[in-house]
């Protein structure tokens, strides 16, 4: 093998090495950069899903002076309400691809599927809630402070 035929090999080699190493170069910066950014729109959405069920319980307040007991009596009034069955999309589907909104699926976190914790606290005046998504430290307002009434902790 004379010089020539051995440096274009050599450079072939290398030029295939360069490409495949500027490849891994290339994904090892954008895939964590997209698992971020996927990571994040899910939280905007696990918020967003939250912030409907306050827009929910809030509506409920203000129809019948106090806030539900349970979280499914809420889905059983919305369920009823003819503004809110007609509206229901507009309201609180913003947090769900397009036509696949229930009343019944309002309650479950879009992250893993588990349904949001609720708690009222009826003991003092105003009433008070705890919404409390079960897969991160997120939630609406608090058992004990009524500063804190349908106040997001994020």
């Amino acid at each position: 093998m004379d010089i020539e035929k051995r440096n274009r090999l050599i450079s072939v080699v290398l030029f295939i090495v360069i490409v495949a190493l500027g490849y891994v170069l290339y994904d090892s910066i954008t895939t964590p950069y997209k698992e971020e950014m996927a990571r994040k729109a899910m939280i905007e959405r696990v918020r967003l899903r939250m912030s409907n069920v306050r827009d929910g319980l809030v509506y409920y307040r203000n129809k019948n002076d106090k806030f539900p007991k349970e979280i499914d009596s809420l889905i059983t009034f919305l369920k009823r309400d003819s503004i809110s069955v007609s509206m229901g999309d507009s309201l609180y589907g913003s947090s769900f691809k397009k036509g696949k909104f229930t009343f019944d699926s309002l309650l479950f976190s879009p992250r893993t599927g588990n349904k949001f914790s609720y708690a009222l606290n009826d003991t003092i005046r105003p009433n008070i809630y705890l919404l409390k998504d079960p897969d991160s430290d997120d939630h609406i307002g608090s058992l004990t402070k009524t500063t804190s009434l349908n106040a997001p902790s994020w």
